[in-house]
């Protein structure tokens, strides 16, 4: 009963302050009636005397939470409870990174439009060899952008100033011996949620699409480092979800009639249709997998904990991740390396190296599949299955593999409505998430509300069953002794599982649906082992042509 009472504490007090207010707006002190219309509502069970006894604390619960809510707390302030991944007994991996890439023998092609397409180590031998400048090459895309963005409707904010002049500075340093690496005077563009100095920052959100945060997000930083050259705050759907935001609806390349998907809109849709190397996506539950599948586009969703989540819109703190959209595996590690690791801000973020080189070969390879999943009914088989035949003929040995079933993910994924209520709280209380354009009742106005009716006490023990699910997941993995596993993208649960685990995926297309979109297949693999996963993925790439293929723009 105490627990219970807990819970009530924790959840009535939201309920009472939104349901029992009068009209001339003095809110009504706290009865045993009302609680027991809301224990009624928690399917909760008090006699009487319990539901009296409770008033008084209840009425004091309520004078807190009112406190509470005077407590500025914007967006960039985390909780103090930390996630973390780790199942039990697991060693974060040690020792130094590496980065070895395949080599690259390019060419300027004849017909410049052709650059469009180059992977970002393709265009990166073209800088390093000085057959193009940073500025010839960040121009172009400029100019593909603001060709194409009409239609497509991917580019909330460019950055031409700040672009040219990051160009310029990486042909300076060219030209003076400094070379910064692969990523150095490549093009880009950054989710707009990532905070840029002197540029808006939106997050595709009415009620924010005037917003200046006056600081660049870590991640822009470290690509600023590396010599990459921004060109474009990218479309994302309002506050993280679908491909809808105050300025319409961002396209499919491939079907310009219908939704990129999201809410990692912009990036996906860009890279896909050629007026960008890469982007920068962020995933809190398929944001960077779903529109890659629906574009066509490789993406690279890390572990949790890998990439500094500082200067980016805070929706779940507790699943956020940040990663690569790009047209290639490899360039997803070139990416990658540019991004990863700690910084001062972020107290999620893990040292643990970063190992990449291509595979020769997949002989002797053992890569799980998830037989339950490969074998139900689902749209995409017919593709999946060719990929495990492929993966076959490359020489992998194919272990069957079981997802832990003992939690089911659905269930407590509810953890990122609660997480993402507290982040737009304030917009909720005030009023102004009616200004959002999606107004249904799957839109994120509706689920904040609802949210607010979600008990403490299940919210700790949904990620109580978080931490079982994820020590589960281990030893299914060790259990299988595979290091990588293949999955349907979106068939047998994979998805939101691994999203709350926080094991890392990359996902790339493999085939084209009925309606000539592309399709796609995740690999998925153990915590912090991206480089591992890269490998496979990028053999099995390597073996078919659909990254190579690209959309008829209009």
């Amino acid at each position: 009963m105490k627990q219970l009472f807990i819970l009530l504490t924790a959840c009535v007090g939201s309920f009472l302050l939104g349901a029992f207010i009068t009209a001339d707006d003095t809110k009504k002190p706290v009865t045993a009636t009302m609680i027991d219309v809301a224990a009624t509502l928690f399917d909760l069970d008090f006699t009487a005397a319990e539901r009296d006894s409770m008033v008084d604390n209840l009425n004091n619960a309520r004078t807190n939470y009112e406190a509470l809510r005077k407590i500025d707390l914007p967006n960039d302030i985390a909780p103090a409870l930390y996630f973390n991944p780790l199942p039990t007994g697991f060693s974060i991996p040690a020792g130094p990174s590496s980065l070895k890439t395949s080599s690259v023998k390019v060419t300027l092609p004849a017909n410049r439009d052709d650059l469009a397409y180059y992977t970002v180590g393709q265009l990166g031998q073209l800088i390093h060899t000085r057959q193009i400048s940073s500025v010839e090459l960040t121009q172009f895309f400029l100019n593909r952008l603001k060709t194409y963005n009409p239609k497509l409707h991917c580019v909330i904010t460019f950055t031409d100033e700040l672009a040219l002049a990051q160009a310029k500075r990486a042909d300076a340093e060219l030209k003076a011996g400094k070379y910064r690496g692969p990523l150095h005077g490549i093009p880009y563009g950054a989710k707009d949620l990532l905070a840029t100095k002197g540029y808006k920052t939106t997050w595709g959100a009415e009620p924010y699409k005037n917003q200046i945060i006056d600081l660049d997000a870590t991640v822009i930083q470290k690509l600023e480092a590396a010599g990459a050259v921004l060109c474009a705050k990218l479309t994302l759907g309002a506050l993280a979800m679908g491909d809808v935001w105050f300025g319409g609806t961002t396209r499919n390349p491939w079907n310009p009639v219908s939704g990129s998907s999201g809410s990692s809109a912009g990036s996906a849709s860009s890279v896909s249709a050629g007026l960008l190397p890469f982007a920068i996506g962020t995933e809190t539950l398929g944001s960077i997998v779903s529109p890659s599948t629906i574009c066509g586009t490789t993406g690279l969703r890390p572990t949790f904990g890998r990439v500094s989540r500082h200067g980016a819109m805070a929706l779940s703190w507790s699943m956020d991740k940040i990663g690569p959209i790009t047209r290639s595996v490899e360039d997803c590690a070139l990416v990658f390396n540019a991004i990863y690791g700690p910084d001062s801000h972020d107290p999620t973020v893990m040292n643990a190296p970063f190992r990449y080189a291509p595979l020769t070969s997949l002989k002797g390879v053992r890569i799980g599949y998830v037989k339950k999943a490969f074998e139900s009914n689902y749209p995409n088989r017919a593709n999946d299955s060719l990929t495990l035949q492929t993966l076959r003929s490359l020489g992998a040995e194919l272990v069957a593999f079981d997802l832990p079933t003992s939690v089911p993910a659905g269930r407590i994924s509810f953890l990122l409505s609660a997480e993402a209520a507290a982040s737009f709280d304030e917009l909720t209380r005030s009023g102004r998430d009616d200004q959002l354009t999606r107004q249904t009742k799957n839109a994120w106005p509706n689920t904040f509300r609802s949210s607010r009716f979600i008990p403490a006490v299940e919210y700790i023990q949904a990620n109580r069953a978080r931490t079982k699910l994820i020590n589960e997941m281990a030893a299914q993995l060790k259990a299988a002794q595979v290091d990588v596993y293949v999955s349907p993208t979106y068939a047998g649960g994979n998805l939101t599982l691994t999203n709350l685990t926080g094991h890392p995926c990359v996902v790339l297309p493999n085939g084209f649906s009925k309606q000539n979109t592309p399709t796609s297949i995740t690999f998925m693999g153990q915590l912090f082992e991206e480089g591992r996963i890269l490998a496979v993925a990028k053999a099995y790439q390597d073996a078919t042509q659909w990254h190579k293929k690209h959309p008829a723009l209009q």
